[in-house]
């Protein structure tokens, strides 16, 4: 693979404030800060093996049914997948 293929800019130039419950933009901010610095490579190599079965399933059941409810097929496959979709019909 050549290149990154993904992208965390947000974290490294947002100057705003980080805090839930003061309005929905703040909000919106802060929750991508958190899941951009979440996904850093240094703090999940410390956090994923800490993790019980239980978490690890919840995990996985709150991306994907967000990713479900809130994304196409072929918005899933161009946006988290970051290929085109094999089959324009399949569900994800």
């Amino acid at each position: 693979m050549t290149g990154a293929r993904h992208r965390h800019d947000f974290v490294e130039n947002w100057t705003g404030p980080l805090a839930e419950g003061f309005d929905r933009e703040t909000d919106l901010a802060t929750l991508q800060v958190y899941l951009q610095k979440l996904s850093d490579d240094d703090l999940m190599e410390r956090l994923l093996p800490r993790l019980e079965a239980g978490e690890i399933s919840a995990f996985f059941q709150l991306v994907g049914g967000t990713l479900r409810r809130h994304l196409s097929s072929e918005e899933y496959h161009e946006l988290f997948v970051r290929e085109p979709p094999a089959n324009s019909s399949r569900n994800l």
